[in-house]
Formats: C-alpha cells, structure tokens, sequence
C-alpha cells in the first residue's frame, strides 16, 4: 500500500461558495494514491481535537441513537441487523454538523456547536431530497435483510445472543454470504452516491442529482483510494459498533471530519470548475 501522499494544506472556500450559491458543476480530481485517506483520517483527527466538545456531542448522538434502535428492534434479530448497517448508510447525513465545524475551522471561525445544528437549512431543499432518497434505500435493505432470514436463515428467528454466536463461529456459511452480498449492493450504492454529496450541497449549494453525480465520478476516477477510504470507514464504523455503539462517539465525528477533507481534495476550489 502506497504512503500518504503529502498534500498541501486546505485552501479556504472562495467567497462564491458560501451556502446557497448555485455553482457550475464542479471539477472532480483523479488520481489520487491509495494513500490519500491516511492524510484525510489524520487532518479529521486534528479537526477533532480543535473541536472537541462540539465534536463529541456529536459523537454522543450517534451513541445514543445506536442504544434506542438496539432497544427497539430488540425481538426483531432480523431487523436489528439492518439497523446497524444503516449507520453505513445514513452516516454522511448525521455528520453534517461535523462537515460544518471542519470549515468552520479552515475559516478560523470559533468551533462553536450552535451554527452547525441548523446548517442544513442553508441548502435544505437539496439535502432534503438527499435525505428522501438515503430513507428509501435504508428501507429497501430492511426489507431485503427480512428476505434474506426467510430465504437463507436455517433454525428460526434467532435471538441476537445466538445470532452474534453463530456468526462468530461462521455457522449457517450460506446465510452469511447472501447477507453481506445483499447488504455489501445497497453499501456499495450508497457509498458511491455520497462520497462528498452533502459536503458539496453544504458548501456550494449544489443540487442533489449534481452532486451524486459528482460523488459517482469521484469513485470512478480514485479507485484505489475510494477501496481504502470504504474500508476505513467499515473498519472505524464496526470498531464503533463493536463496542456497544460507545466507539462512535470518537469514530463517529473523526470519520465526519475527514470526510470533509476527502471533499476538499476530490473537489477542485469553485474557481476550477
């Protein structure tokens, strides 16, 4: 695996990218190492540590959000799964807020928590229709994650203890592999379709077919640097999840952080486009 690449440091946005402009469509960068997520995770971990209190409320909401869908989806093992592989999808959603404090800080405005909980108002009708489009997907997989146990899943609805059992000792091997195919299609669709989605509505105003489109470009052209950063996030994500949700409230908001880098480097400054 390459190193990480050295990169200059964050250009500030131009003044034509402030929320709610509409932009041309924006210049998508290739050919980015393998080792440019090693740069965005490390300058996500210095966002954090700059906004650490405003970072960690967040990393507390995606904490508590993971008890209350454990809690209730507690009897449905078949749903419960689902449940936490939409952290995977709804993810660049809820980090919104992080997105903001990133730029906040490249601004060198104060890393305060307030003027990040409404920012998507700036561009809402956008996100909005983003938002919408996340909402049908993540129920498509909740449905195809009940097909899935009916289809493939020997014994019964299992409890989550003898679920995490079987899955750990690799029981049920067909199960298993037309589970995570089935669930490794809606990740990998989700993920090429936001790469940096919200983080261009959020800082440019663009609409959200232009920007998925521009997420989908970002994949196509960085394939060895999009396999590493998709991997990054399952590791940090699982890692999160792992440790009964209370890992995401650091994995949450450094995955949130260095998202926004990953955007500053894919995208070219508005003045490129």
């Amino acid at each position: 695996m390459s190193p990480p690449e050295h990169r200059p440091p964050s250009a500030p946005p131009p003044a034509d990218a402030a929320p709610g402009d509409r932009s041309p469509f924006p210049t998508v960068r290739a050919g980015l190492t393998a080792g440019a997520p090693f740069g965005w995770l490390s300058d996500g971990l210095d966002d954090f540590k700059a906004c650490k209190t405003a970072s960690l409320f967040y990393g507390a909401c995606f904490v508590v959000m993971g008890w209350v869908l454990v809690f209730a989806f507690k009897h449905a093992v078949q749903l419960i799964t689902a449940v936490t592989t939409g952290f995977f999808l709804v993810g660049p959603f809820f980090a919104i807020g992080l997105y903001e404090l990133s730029r906040r800080r490249e601004r060198k405005l104060p890393p305060e928590l307030g003027p990040t909980l409404a920012v998507w108002k700036a561009n809402a009708a956008a996100i909005g229709i983003y938002s919408l489009v996340l909402i049908v997907l993540y129920l498509l997989w909740a449905r195809a994650s009940m097909v899935t146990f009916a289809l493939f899943y020997s014994g019964g609805i299992p409890t989550m203890a003898t679920f995490a059992a079987e899955v750990a000792r690799f029981d049920n091997l067909e199960f298993l592999f037309a589970y995570f195919v089935v669930g490794g299609v809606f990740a990998l669709l989700v993920f090429a379709f936001s790469v940096v989605s919200i983080p261009l509505m959020l800082d440019r105003g663009q609409d959200t077919v232009t920007a998925m489109i521009a997420s989908f470009l970002a994949l196509v052209r960085n394939p060895a640097a999009m396999v590493v950063w998709a991997l990054a996030i399952v590791v940090l994500a699982a890692v999160g999840i792992a440790t009964a949700f209370i890992g995401l409230a650091i994995t949450g908001p450094l995955l949130g952080h260095a998202t926004w880098h990953a955007y500053r480097e894919l995208i070219g400054p508005a003045a490129e486009g």
